[in-house]
């Protein structure tokens, strides 16, 4: 059984490590603790029943309570696939940064390493164009280069 537990934002690695030792002092048959990418303030705990997720948790700092539906296998592995989005990025395409300190900015590509999955670009509307590298995943393209 699979449960998702509320807890304090960016406080997941601390209540993980908490309810773990927990669990190995107390021996409560909770098998495994996760901490999904990109679900802030949630923990998933998988155990034999229901009594024993809520008996781990139960007083535990960071944990604000549990949602009220169990979890499938199913729903979980949703949950956990990683979704890929493939785009191409080539040199000169101009691509637009989804996050990091450069979020919202403009950039024209000027070397792409495939292996590495990094872009090197220089920003766009700046006063002095300097080359920024970074990782291909942040950035999405807005306009690709033409093909001569």
């Amino acid at each position: 059984m699979y449960l998702i537990v509320r807890v304090t934002s960016s406080q997941e690695k601390i209540t993980a490590d908490i309810l773990e030792n927990k669990a190995k002092k107390t021996n409560i048959p909770v098998s495994s603790i996760i901490l999904p990418a990109g679900m802030r303030g949630y923990v998933v705990l998988e155990g034999e029943s229901e009594n024993a997720i809520r008996d781990l948790i139960m007083n535990e700092p960071h944990v604000k309570g549990v949602l009220s539906r169990p979890l499938s296998a199913e729903e979980l592995d949703k949950m956990l696939t990683v979704k890929q989005m493939s785009q191409e990025i080539s040199v000169n395409d101009t691509v637009e940064f989804l996050s990091g300190p450069f979020k919202g900015y403009k950039a024209k590509v000027k070397k792409v390493d495939a292996a590495k999955d990094e872009i090197t670009v220089e920003l766009m509307d700046v006063a002095v164009p300097i080359p920024v590298t970074t990782k291909s995943n942040i950035a999405r393209i807005i306009q690709k280069a033409e093909v001569v």
